[in-house]
């Protein structure tokens, strides 16, 4: 039988809590918008379907990010869940709103940004955003939503793997 810890979460068991967090098993997904300054995207896996009548999607945004202003300010964005094949591109958002560099990107609702043969993609138009602790929840309406036969990206325990349903 698995052992299992109990803890209270405090700030001395941030990290307990973040490890407790990992476990669950998530998509990975590329956040995208149009700035002033350019387009610009963001690595998250806080997303989530909320409604089909109206079609709403979520994501949350950290507070402490410097990109989140340009997500919250936008009028569109759009949320792209990776395929098993783009944990590069995951890793490079991680650490770089403008790594666009050297992927095939096309423009679409607001201008935004979308990026290529992910497993979908859903373009966005923002309906309201929460705050939520140390993060934001920004809802959108879906515009447009895209689909594919590729295996999504899948991220837990701090690392990357695949699922596929075969």
């Amino acid at each position: 039988m698995a052992e299992m810890t109990a803890f209270t979460p405090t700030p001395e068991t941030t990290r307990q809590l973040r490890d407790a967090y990992g476990r669950f098993a998530t998509g990975v997904c590329i956040v995208t918008t149009h700035t002033p300054s350019g387009p610009i995207g963001m690595t998250a896996n806080s997303f989530t379907s909320v409604s089909l009548d109206p079609p709403l999607v979520l994501w949350c945004p950290g507070k402490t990010s410097a990109r989140t202003p340009h997500f919250t300010a936008a009028s569109h964005f759009a949320i792209h869940v990776l395929c098993d094949e783009q944990a590069q591109i995951a890793k490079d958002f991680a650490k770089d709103g403008r790594a666009f560099s050297g992927i095939e990107i096309t423009d679409g609702e607001g201008d935004v940004p979308l990026i290529a043969n992910c497993a979908a993609r859903f373009e966005c138009e923002t309906r309201q955003i929460h705050e939520a602790g140390d993060h934001l929840i920004q809802v959108g309406k879906v515009l447009r939503a895209m689909t594919s036969d590729k295996a999504p990206l899948i991220f837990c325990n701090g690392g990357f793997g695949d699922f596929s349903t075969g």
